[in-house]
């Protein structure tokens, strides 16, 4: 017969293990929802998402592509330099008073039918502001320089 000191013990490392698993699943489950994966267009392109997945969208917002829609809804083009991804915005907030063509932008949404469709929008806060994704990106296509660099004020893609 097993000691009492040593039963004890080992319900108590028992129970130890199954508080951990039972937190680290509560965790994961908790968090399915939370985590959005983001990519660029020219990543988006080459590995195509179910349309039920959520994730983040970020390049810089294509000259001459913001066009309305009904109510608050809109649609713009994200590119990388390499590719480019048609957006239409079905969130219920208004633009954001940064977002603009040439900018860089953060979406969040799904790719349904060749279209990310965007439940939200995020714009550079100041004049020099670049998402580290963003420019990540565009530094993957080639096509960003650094602020400072050619006299350029802040970071921004080059045209070939």
């Amino acid at each position: 017969m097993m000691p009492l000191k040593k039963k004890r013990r080992i319900q108590i490392i028992a129970l130890a293990a199954a508080s951990l698993l039972l937190s680290t699943g509560l965790i994961g489950y908790a968090m399915r929802d939370g985590i959005n994966y983001f990519r660029s267009p020219s990543q988006l392109l080459a590995e195509p998402p179910s349309a039920a997945e959520v994730f983040r969208l970020g390049g810089l917002v294509k000259d001459g592509s913001i066009k309305p829609d009904e109510g608050v809804h809109f649609f713009f083009t994200v590119t990388d330099g390499g590719a480019e991804i048609p957006v239409h915005y079905v969130g219920d907030n208004l633009k954001p008073d940064l977002f603009d063509e040439g900018q860089g932008t953060v979406a969040t949404g799904r790719f349904v039918d060749g279209t990310f469709e965007a439940t939200e929008i995020l714009a550079k806060h100041d004049e020099s502001y670049m998402p580290k994704e963003v420019i990540d990106a565009l530094k993957d296509q080639g096509v960003y320089v650094e602020p400072g660099a050619d006299g350029a004020t802040h970071g921004a893609p080059v045209t070939n």
